[in-house]
């Protein structure tokens, strides 16, 4: 019996390969192999459909079995968040990629959810634009950025990557194509007819079609790229969360509320085939200014200062490093930066626990007037470089580490790097974007779940009366199971009764949403 039952699952196997083959190509679909993992959980079939309508044909295939979809870009950000209940067929985007072709004014560009993001703004700066997305992930795709709602430095001008966007083409679990927002050079909105934000036809980024009908309903959800609200508060704040408003269906454009769902869901509630999103003008100038900092409360008053000084920053960065007794590369007194000062410590050696960065952008003669603000703001130890500094757009953590991100009004980010090293019993490595209140942490992997469980407990005590959150991005496998990786979620019921209506059956990567969902 039990052999019979074997050799009728390989049956099932080798035809659900054939399908997937007939569909993909047969260089695009075969077993997955021991790589072909999502945060340690293997596949049983990796599909790498070619366009739309193939990726599509994928999901109405899985529907047809009963089998669950994962969609996979680059891989980068593969083993973050928790790991889903089950991987039957990966559908990896990297045939879904291209930039499609704009006037050269164009305030939008539509993009491929497969195309790494380097080759996009490789593109658009052929036309001295790009996108103000900056994701640390070296080799993300568009599509991968986006469901994980991964931001960098420019975050803080420009809001998060999901705040760039003004239209979107995405599966649904049952293989229908949406398409709300703008797409392409379409008048904004003009893809989603009526107010429900319902399913359209329109053209895939490869010249698909799509159609169907329906609609889902705007809620807000609290995954794992979603805010609750707007942690940074006011002065310094971050206007272009992914969350909030936007999510609760008060958005400018009928429909992307519920577009904007896919931000942060980690491909849990939809497959996204292309976006429309925002472009700008590369700047002609931009210097970055850098102050060394010594305390986490420093680095609160100097932030303040910063905000407070009316010098628009593009970005505002913060590394402190667990100090090591290593010697730093000084600068010579002769250099432009620190003539006639003797006593700044890129002369003389001596180590700063870290350092507050602040990037200025645009016209050259602007900028260098607003760098010169700034220095007087910051003080003698302030350096003006034209260069970004190593750790610049990088994340704290290395693979095996146990990586928090801390988001948290302006205010209390001292609050919370303190209760971080109170509860680890020492410094921590901590870098991100001090002014909006988003940093990441590291924890050596080597510390027991029940270890970590305790640190994150702590901190999250402090940070529950400071509208803040502390959320686990990655782990290793121990920890992942052993710890909450969210916290509390108060719009847990929200993001439930969007996966009830975007994907019932539980078929798009289940178990990666909080909850289990």
């Amino acid at each position: 019996m039990a052999d019979a039952a074997r050799s009728t699952d390989r049956l099932e196997a080798l035809d659900i390969t054939r399908k997937l083959a007939a569909i993909c190509g047969t260089p695009f679909a075969r077993f997955a192999g021991p790589a072909d993992e999502v945060a340690g959980r293997t596949a049983r079939w990796v599909a790498v459909p070619g366009g739309p309508h193939a990726a599509a044909e994928v999901l109405r295939l899985a529907a047809a079995h009963d089998l669950t979809v994962v969609p996979r870009g680059a891989g980068t950000k593969i083993d973050w968040g928790a790991a889903p209940a089950q991987v039957d067929i990966m559908l990896d985007t990297g045939r879904l990629a291209g930039v499609w072709h704009e006037p050269r004014d164009a305030a939008v560009a539509e993009i491929g959810a497969g195309t790494p993001l380097r080759a996009v703004q490789a593109t658009l700066a052929r036309t001295n634009r790009r996108l103000p997305v900056d994701a640390p992930s070296p080799g993300a795709t568009l599509g991968g950025v986006l469901a994980a709602d991964e931001s960098g430095p420019l975050r803080h001008r420009h809001g998060s990557p999901c705040a760039q966007l003004v239209g979107v083409r995405y599966l649904d679990a049952d293989g229908e194509l949406v398409s709300v927002g703008e797409s392409g050079t379409e008048a904004l909105g003009r893809a989603t007819p009526g107010s429900g934000g319902g399913r359209a036809s329109g053209r895939g980024p490869a010249g698909d079609g799509g159609g169907g009908a329906g609609s889902g309903p705007a809620c807000a959800a609290d995954g794992f790229g979603w805010g609750v609200g707007d942690p940074a508060g006011g002065a310094g704040g971050d206007p272009g969360r992914g969350g909030g408003d936007a999510i609760l269906g008060r958005g400018e454009v009928p429909g992307l509320d519920v577009a904007r769902l896919l931000c942060g869901s980690q491909g849990g509630l939809g497959v996204l085939v292309s976006a429309t999103m925002r472009v700008h003008a590369v700047p002609a100038g931009r210097l970055w200014v850098s102050r060394p900092v010594w305390t986490p409360l420093e680095v609160h008053d100097l932030v303040r200062a910063v905000l407070a000084a009316g010098v628009d920053p593009a970005a505002v960065e913060l590394d402190l490093p667990v100090p090591v007794p290593l010697p730093r590369r000084r600068i010579p007194p002769t250099h432009p930066s620190v003539v006639n000062r003797p006593d700044h410590p890129a002369v003389t050696g001596r180590p700063a626990a870290g350092s507050l960065v602040v990037l200025l952008e645009g016209g050259p003669a602007d900028v260098t007037e607003r760098a010169e603000r700034l220095t007087a703001v910051l003080g003698a130890e302030a350096i003006v470089s034209h260069h970004a500094p190593e750790w610049w757009g990088r994340y704290p953590f290395a693979p095996g580490d146990t990586a928090l991100r801390i988001e948290v009004p302006i205010n209390d980010l001292h609050a919370a790097v303190y209760a971080l090293r109170d509860a680890t019993g020492g410094p921590v490595p901590v870098r991100g974007s001090a002014g909006s209140g988003t940093v990441h942490a590291a924890l050596s992997g080597a510390l027991p779940p029940e270890r970590v469980a305790s640190i994150l407990t702590a901190v999250r005590s402090v940070l529950i009366a400071r509208r803040g959150r502390c959320v686990v991005v990655a782990a290793p496998a121990a920890v992942r199971r052993a710890v909450d990786l969210w916290g509390e979620l108060p719009t847990l019921p929200r993001l439930r009764s969007a996966k009830a209506h975007l994907d019932p059956h539980h078929r798009l990567a289940p178990g990666r949403l909080p909850g289990g969902l």
